[in-house]
This record gives C-alpha cells, sequence and structure tokens, in this order.
C-alpha cells in the first residue's frame, strides 16, 4: 500500500490538516494517511514532549469524527527514544510494514529548512516527500534547487547510503543504483490558520470550534 506519513504535533488538530489529510487519499490515491504524533520535535523547545500523549488520544478523538477518512492516528513515535529524527521513524515503519511504500507529508517551509534534518539526502532518496503550499514559500524554486544539489552529492555519501543497505557488504560504486531526490509538490488546498493562532485565542477565551477538526 502507499502510505502518507503526516508527522507533527498537531497541537490541536485543525481543519488545515483535515484538508491536507482528504486531498492526500481522495485526489493523491494514497491508500492511508498515517498521523504520527511526535512527542518532541528536536529544532523545538522540549515542552511539547510533556503533552505527547494528551495530544495522541485528542487526535484519535478528532479522527474518529471524520469516519470516512483514511487517517491512522500512529503512537510509534511516543515509543521512540529521543530525539525523534523523522529518518528514524520512517525506518522503523518500514521494518514494521515492509511491504508498504512510505512517503513523508510535509509543508515547504519544512522543505525550504531540509537542510537541517538528520540525514535529509537519505530520507529524500528512500522515502520522498510530498510538498504542500505554504504562503511566502516558492515550491517550484526550491525543489529545483535540491535536484541540483543532489546531481552533486559526492560518490562516496552514494556509496555508503547504498552499501549499508546491502547483505553482500560494500559494493563497487558502479553497481549502485542512481541517487534522486523523490520530491513531489501536491495542490493541497491552503487553509490560513495554525495550531498556535488555534491555541492562543483559546486562552483569551475565543471560541475556536469552527476551526478544529
Amino acid at each position: 500500500m502507499r502510505i502518507a506519513v503526516y508527522s507533527g504535533s498537531f497541537d490541536p488538530l485543525h481543519i488545515g490538516h483535515q484538508a491536507i489529510m482528504e486531498y492526500l487519499t481522495r485526489v493523491r490515491d494514497f491508500d492511508w494517511v498515517y498521523l504520527v504524533i511526535s512527542p518532541q520535535n528536536p529544532l523545538k523547545s522540549p515542552e511539547k514532549a510533556l503533552s505527547a500523549q494528551k495530544r495522541y488520544e485528542e487526535a484519535i478523538q478528532a479522527v474518529r469524527r471524520h469516519p470516512d477518512l483514511h487517517v491512522w492516528v500512529d503512537n510509534i513515535e511516543l515509543a521512540m527514544p529521543a530525539p525523534h529524527y523523522t529518518v528514524k521513524t520512517l525506518d522503523a515503519l518500514k521494518k514494521r510494514e515492509p511491504d508498504n511504500d512510505f512517503t513523508l507529508v510535509i509543508g515547504a517551509d519544512n522543505l525550504n529548512g531540509i537542510h537541517k534534518w538528520r540525514d535529509a539526502p537519505r530520507l529524500l532518496n528512500e522515502y520522498g516527500v510530498a510538498v504542500y503550499p505554504r504562503i511566502g514559500f516558492d515550491i517550484e524554486q526550491i525543489r529545483k534547487t535540491l535536484f541540483e544539489e543532489c546531481r552533486n552529492i559526492p560518490a562516496p555519501y552514494v556509496l555508503d547510503s547504498y552499501s549499508t543497505r546491502t547483505m553482500e557488504g560494500t559494493v563497487g560504486f558502479e553497481d549502485a543504483p542512481e541517487f534522486l531526490y523523490k520530491i513531489q509538490i501536491i495542490d493541497a488546498p491552503v487553509v490560513n490558520i495554525s495550531s498556535t493562532e488555534i491555541r492562543e485565542a483559546q486562552d483569551k477565551g475565543i471560541d475556536m470550534s469552527e476551526f478544529l477538526m
């Protein structure tokens, strides 16, 4: 099956997240979306880790309100040791479900900063990403820049990446598969609301229920 891995804090899940998941399963023909609740983004404040179980339970309730969606709320990262690098999560999913094909779902803002991610070249080559629009980010240009970078990746990196996935040991570089970034752009709808804005409004006593999933 083709699985879209949509990872994040989802604090809380809102109609923007819902629109992306609907697009992935109804337009892009992914069989399922795995909504992976991340305890802690290594690039952000550590305080999120304290609410991970609560966010996981709330996400389950939100998804249950939309039984027509092919979405599975996955707690795989809750049992994994920190730091929670996305490539480690994808590796764990592939080990758990070797017959499935996994693609990471991210926004254009994350694609723009993906150099900061652990093993980003391997992630982009082995799993690939489906990228949805973000206001202020030119996805086409970001992808073009990354494709140019991919062509200039030193051969030893490609060889090391490949040889670690072989059972026979070290192989000659001429035997390694072509090293390519898999970056697909998805024309998912842009909903101009964020979880942070919702939380801040709720703290002021504003009813934001119309924006919640």
